[in-house]
């Protein structure tokens, strides 16, 4: 496992952000998140958030994250700091599928064209939102701008179906097997997870940033995040890991979570502080 290192970022173009005003004007109710404005309402039939920074950065960037809204937010509201919008669609109980990445294909035209977003998202997934972030991506990679991932799963049969080092979760497992409409056999023998479609994402020069604890006995390294890195770096991508040598699946994120915010804000053109 590779220490963190950001080296790579430096050779992007980084630009001073400017700020405008924004109305930020969505429907449904609001409510107040870490001092910014909450919207609450519904797109494609599903549940959706999005967090208005005081001032949008130019070209609204935003951040995109899939599952455990509100979990360990402080890379997410570092970001709301720097003028991006923080967003959620909650597609829990599809585990990432084709009905889970057509969603998030209607939400994401909604932003970007009925509300000016950049056309170019980050993407966050904890834990099982690895899934989804890396399903939407591959599906949709001109449409990214960086993956930060923690403790993603990545195989649905390390997680939930714990066929290999891990322990699973039995009801999770048929919930996915429901929701992919496999049976285990075929789940077992399935090769188009996330893992064996990272060239899409490699030749889209898409960087990625995996957050793990090394002793995740949850979703295991060896199975997920181990291969990911090693495939991709095969590849040509540019991948960095923190690993957290006494770390478990939990919790997530950093305690300062400053190297995820500078990655973000590199990838996304924006010049980092010191």
């Amino acid at each position: 496992m590779h220490s963190v290192q950001i080296s790579f970022f430096a050779s992007l173009v980084l630009l001073t952000p400017c700020v405008f005003a924004d109305d930020c004007t969505f429907p449904g109710k609001t409510e107040t998140w870490h001092d910014s404005v909450l919207h609450l309402f519904e797109i494609d039939g599903r549940d959706c958030k999005v967090v208005c920074p005081e001032k949008a950065a130019e070209g609204k960037p935003w951040i995109w994250r899939a599952r455990f809204w509100g979990h360990e937010p402080q890379a997410d509201v570092a970001l709301v700091g720097k003028g991006f919008h923080v967003v959620y669609m909650d597609v829990g109980g599809l585990f990432g599928n084709t009905e889970a990445v057509a969603h998030w294909d209607s939400f994401y035209d909604y932003l970007t064209v009925d509300h000016g977003f950049a056309k170019k998202a980050a993407l966050e997934g904890m834990s099982r939102g690895g899934l989804i972030i890396y399903n939407w991506a591959i599906k949709n990679p001109s449409k990214v701008s960086a993956i930060y991932a923690d403790a993603p799963v990545l195989d649905i049969r390390s997680w939930p179906g714990g066929k290999g080092r891990g322990a699973g979760s039995g009801n999770d497992w048929r919930y996915c097997l429901e929701a992919y409409g496999m049976t285990e056999a075929q789940a077992l023998a399935d090769m188009n997870g996330p893992l064996n479609k990272l060239k899409i994402l490699a030749d889209a020069d898409v960087p990625l940033l995996h957050v793990v604890g090394a002793r995740d006995l949850v979703v295991p390294l060896p199975e997920n995040t181990d291969i990911l890195e090693r495939r991709y770096r095969e590849m040509g991508g540019k991948i960095e890991v923190i690993s957290k040598p006494n770390g478990g699946h939990h919790p997530h994120s950093l305690k300062d979570p400053k190297p995820i915010v500078d990655f973000i804000l590199v990838s996304s053109g924006i010049e980092v502080s010191p």
